[in-house]
């Protein structure tokens, strides 16, 4: 069946209206929940306002919808797979020469579609709004409304030079006072050859990285076999951002699908991990697959050519248990892929892939049957 076609349009009609509908009843109880808790915690802070929690909690929500972002597809599917059986609409799509699979090309097609703007369109605005969840969160726990990041944990920074030495910079202390502009406090800076041997260390009291230049105040310069320098200021070009140690602080989740590869390739060439970011990178693409294995499963369970057999809702129970039992492997093994254990490619396909074929197999049996 065609996915233009007058039926195709029809059933494409009836997932995406069910799968808006599921979407924004969930976002309305986590929304409640959300607002709860937050109102919990800062019980004792007279000086947030309402204005500050319910912004707090619109922010976070695209990082809940992104967990249950399959799951809300799969019930969407269930729904309407148990809609078109209750009222006999599958029986006679099938009595009409309609195969199994091309009741579901229509759905699939619409599904992998929504996947795709997904990531492609609302992923980017997501990833803004938890970047600035993390920083409303962060003046939460400091106490300072104007603090835009960062952390007294400190920084270590790895660069390639163009003259083909490496810069190892590392601050006691960071902070961020507007949008381009880094103030570090005790830095270090390693100068390394080519082969990783010490060619000088400079030390500062204060750093500020701004236009991708790092200026020194107050530099003490030690170099093998010489006195100490010390100097009032030394500068490095350099092509450091303050967005890119920004994203050494926040979550992979925060970065934009389209801003992924340059960061991924940003953190190669410094010499950082780059898994985490290449293991959400690879889960978005994958994502649209994953929403269409989900629609699968419930098809399994949800999908019957007649009600009269019983135990619907037992069917229903067990679409949702699979569905849980698939996100739970599809974790653990996306944990195994983080700690190095397994490819990353692997991490992130093997569990819809698997997926994919257990259910398609169940389905074949099912329509020779």
């Amino acid at each position: 069946m065609k996915p233009n076609s007058i039926l195709g349009k029809y059933l494409i009609k009836q997932i995406v209206w069910n799968f808006v509908s599921v979407l924004f009843m969930v976002l309305g109880i986590i929304f409640m929940f959300e607002v709860i808790d937050l109102l919990r915690r800062v019980a004792d802070r007279p000086d947030i306002s309402w204005d500050f929690v319910l912004k707090m909690v619109v922010m976070k929500l695209p990082r809940t919808l992104n967990m249950i972002f399959p799951f809300v597809m799969m019930i969407a599917a269930m729904v309407t797979f148990q809609r078109v059986s209750k009222t006999n609409e599958f029986v006679i799509i099938r009595a009409a020469g309609v195969s199994v699979w091309g009741f579901l090309v229509p759905l699939m097609f619409a599904v992998f579609l929504v996947g795709v703007i997904n990531v492609a369109l609302f992923n980017p605005v997501s990833s803004k709004m938890l970047e600035i969840f993390e920083t409303m969160d962060y003046q939460l726990k400091t106490k300072n409304p104007k603090a835009v990041l960062f952390s007294d944990k400190g920084l270590w920074i790895r660069e390639a030079a163009p003259d083909g030495n490496v810069l190892v910079l590392q601050a006691k202390s960071v902070r961020q006072e507007d949008n381009d502009t880094l103030f570090l406090h005790n830095v270090d800076i390693l100068e390394l050859d080519n082969q990783s041997q010490i060619i000088r260390q400079v030390d500062a009291f204060v750093a500020v990285l701004k236009d991708k230049q790092i200026e020194l105040k107050d530099v003490n310069v030690f170099e093998a076999g010489k006195e100490r320098i010390v100097l009032n200021n030394v500068k490095y070009p350099t092509s450091i951002t303050v967005d890119r140690i920004r994203e050494n602080f926040i979550d992979p989740d925060a970065i934009s699908f389209w801003e992924l590869p340059d960061t991924i390739d940003f953190y190669k060439k410094s010499g950082f991990s780059v898994v985490k970011h290449q293991m959400r990178y690879l889960s978005l693409i994958a994502s649209p697959f994953m929403l269409c294995a989900m629609v699968l499963v419930a098809a399994v369970f949800a999908l019957r050519p007649n009600n009269r057999r019983g135990g619907v809702m037992f069917l229903i129970v067990g679409g949702i248990v699979a569905g849980f039992l698939v996100y739970f492997s599809s974790q653990v093994i996306y944990t195994f892929g983080l700690n190095g254990y397994i490819p990353v490619f692997m991490a992130v396909w093997s569990p819809i892939l698997i997926t994919l074929l257990v259910s398609i197999s169940i389905l074949l049996h099912l329509e020779d049957g």
